[in-house]
């Protein structure tokens, strides 16, 4: 039975029914806490409970870490973009650790920054080393995945596109809010993550409603592929792609084909003067709401909740 980790300036804790016990550790990062099990199942078996609503929660994945990314993994999502499902590659980009925020933190857009977007992803958090050459298949995958955590891939479009690359527009800080749950896999577990639901809402509005399949590329895909260039040690953060619903869409194809007969600069300014009429991008004041579970509950990730605030 997966086991709901939180985590605190001073603590871990494992969430239970009723509350939650502090974990006798002396852990400071999320690697350590994961290899301190002992301490983790005694917090299972404890009952000096404490309200969780008396918690101040923080991002159960500490930095610094490697945090990489699935680009383009949900049919939905691709068909968003333009693209299409059957020939999309599997490709990653990283995002800064420093991008990496509570569960309840803000999200600050910077100043120069006019197309805020949201894209709720299951994290997968790194429980053993993969040396670049593991061979993972889908029956070993599960042994180097230690816990699932909620993420939400905030990202700067109108940086994004323009300069065909993603790290810059990913990692601003408070670009990564993470939580509050780090659920730690037990056996059999990793078998329920197809049955995942990703759902993200803004202002109570379902934005994206989803499940895992709908995902094109699974964890072991990921795994084996990354395995052949980028070493991963615990603690590290996998993000898993995003389905279909973000704010920003492809434009219909010949509205496409005659935006590539233009130049550039004129081509770019076209296309953000009508993004910024999308009332779909995060404003300031917005609340994001993200869950992931499973419709019965077995799995669940719990709730992250954040507002977005403009910098002036």
């Amino acid at each position: 039975m997966s086991v709901p980790v939180l985590r605190t300036a001073d603590a871990w804790w494992v969430s239970r029914a009723g509350g939650a016990v502090r974990i006798d550790t002396s852990a400071t990062t999320t690697a350590e806490l994961l290899a301190d099990r002992p301490a983790v199942d005694a917090a299972v078996r404890g009952t000096d409970l404490v309200p969780i609503e008396s918690l101040q929660l923080l991002s159960p994945v500490t930095a610094p870490c490697r945090v990489v990314a699935q680009m383009t993994n949900y049919v939905s999502h691709v068909r968003d973009s333009g693209m299409n499902p059957e020939t999309v590659p599997l490709t990653f980009f990283r995002k800064a650790s420093g991008s990496i925020s509570g569960p309840t933190d803000d999200i600050v857009k910077p100043e120069h920054v006019r197309l805020l977007d949201y894209e709720v992803e299951i994290g997968l958090v790194v429980g053993a080393p993969v040396p670049v050459g593991t061979t993972i298949d889908e029956d070993t995958a599960a042994a180097h995945i230690a816990a699932l955590v909620i993420t939400n891939d905030v990202s700067a479009r109108d940086v994004q596109l323009p300069k065909t690359q993603f790290y810059e527009a990913k990692s601003y800080p408070t670009f990564t809010p993470v939580g509050p749950v780090l659920l730690l896999l037990e056996d059999g577990d990793f078998a329920r993550f197809t049955d995942l639901r990703l759902t993200l809402r803004v202002n109570g509005e379902v934005r994206q409603n989803s499940t895992v399949a709908d995902m094109i590329y699974r964890p072991a895909a990921a795994l084996r592929t990354l395995s052949g260039f980028q070493r991963l040690d615990p603690g590290d953060l996998i993000l898993t792609g995003t389905p279909g619903g973000t704010a920003l869409t492809a434009p219909p194809k010949v509205v496409e084909i005659i935006g590539s007969l233009l130049p550039p600069a004129v081509k770019w300014k076209t296309f953000f003067k009508r993004q910024a009429s999308n009332p779909r991008y995060l404003q300031d004041g917005d609340v994001v709401e993200l869950a992931i579970r499973t419709d019965d509950g077995a799995l669940d990730l719990g709730v992250q909740r954040t507002k977005v605030r403009y910098t002036r």
